[in-house]
C-alpha cells in the first residue's frame, strides 16, 4: 500500500496561474522520495497539499489509504510530521518543551505527558544531538540549531509519514550529514514514508530511493535515480548544463554545474 498517494491533484493561485497541475504521485512505506525542481516549480505547494494545509481544487490525496480531506487535524498530526523550511522561534519555550509539542496529538486536554511521551522526546533530542541545548530557550539558538529542534519535534511525533521541506538547508556540513543519515535510518528501521524537498542534487542521489522532478507545477518525471536524474532531464527542468558522473567507489551519481561558454575574456592592454 502507498503511504502517500496523489491522484490528479491541481492547485491554482488566487490571482490565477498554475501552482500544481494534474499531479499523480505516490510514496511507499520504507522509502524516501526527493522532490527536485527550480524555484517556483511548486515543491512547497506540494508539501502543503500533502500536509493538509492547502486543499487542492481538483484531485485527491490519500494517506495510509484514507482520504486526507476527511481527516480531523489531530488525526492528520498522528499520521504526518512536517518540518518546514523555517519557522519563527517560539519565544520563551525551552528546546525540550518544543520537542514535547510533537506529542500533542496523543495527549488529552490537560496536555499531560506520559512516560512514553517523555521517552519519545528524549530519543528525538539525543538523535538530533541536542542534549547540551535541551534546557536552553529556542529563541537563543542559531538558525541551524533551531532547525535541528524542528526535526527533533517531528521525530518525537512518531508519525508514519515524514515531510521535509528543505529542512536541512540551514545546517552545516556535519549536521547535514548526521541528520540525513538519521532520516535514512528512521525510514529503513521504522518503515516511514518520507517525502523531502531538496535543492541539492547530490544529496538526493545519495539518500533518495525515488525522485520526483517538478517544473512550473507539473510532474516532469518520477522514478529511480537512474531513470530520472539524467543529463537531458535535468537540463530540461533546470535549464542549465550539468555534468552527470558516477562515483567509482559506490556507483552513486554526482552532478556538477558546467560553466557557460562565454568566449575568451577581453584583453587588457598595459
Amino acid at each position: 500500500m502507498n503511504a502517500i498517494e496523489l491522484s490528479g491533484v491541481s492547485v491554482r493561485y488566487a490571482a490565477g496561474g498554475v501552482a500544481l497541475e494534474n499531479i499523480d504521485l505516490s510514496v511507499r512505506k520504507g522509502e524516501i522520495c526527493a522532490v527536485l525542481g527550480p524555484n517556483g516549480a511548486g515543491k512547497s505547494t506540494l508539501v502543503k497539499v500533502i500536509s493538509g494545509a492547502l486543499p487542492p481544487q481538483r484531485g485527491e490525496v490519500h494517506v495510509l489509504g484514507e482520504p486526507l480531506a476527511r481527516m480531523e487535524r489531530r488525526e492528520i498530526a498522528k499520521r504526518i510530521a512536517l518540518v518546514p523550511q523555517s519557522s519563527e522561534p517560539a519565544v520563551g519555550f525551552l528546546v525540550r518543551e518544543i520537542v514535547m509539542m510533537g506529542r500533542a496529538p496523543y495527549q488529552g486536554a490537560w496536555m499531560r505527558a506520559s512516560k512514553h511521551d517523555e521517552e519519545a522526546v528524549e530519543r528525538a533530542i539525543a538523535a538530533c544531538e541536542l542534549e547540551a541545548l535541551a534546557d536552553r530557550r529556542v529563541s537563543e539558538l542559531s538558525g541551524g540549531e533551531q532547525q535541528r529542534v524542528a526535526i527533533a519535534r517531528a521525530l518525537a511525533q512518531e508519525a508514519p509519514v515524514l515531510l521535509l521541506d528543505e529542512a536541512t538547508a540551514h545546517l552545516d556540513v556535519r549536521h547535514f550529514l548526521a541528520l540525513s543519515e538519521l532520516v535514512w535510518r528512521e525510514v529503513r528501521d521504522r518503515g516511514l514514508a518520507c517525502l523531502m524537498v531538496l535543492h541539492d542534487l547530490n544529496a538526493a542521489a545519495q539518500y533518495a530511493d525515488r525522485i520526483a522532478l517538478l517544473k512550473a507545477g507539473r510532474l516532469v518525471a518520477h522514478g529511480t535515480i537512474e531513470e530520472v536524474m539524467t543529463y537531458r532531464r535535468l537540463k530540461e527542468v533546470f535549464e542549465a548544463e550539468l555534468y552527470v558522473g558516477v562515483n567509482e567507489l559506490d556507483n552513486a551519481r554526482y552532478f556538477l554545474p558546467v560553466r557557460p561558454q562565454l568566449g575568451p575574456l577581453p584583453r587588457r592592454d598595459g
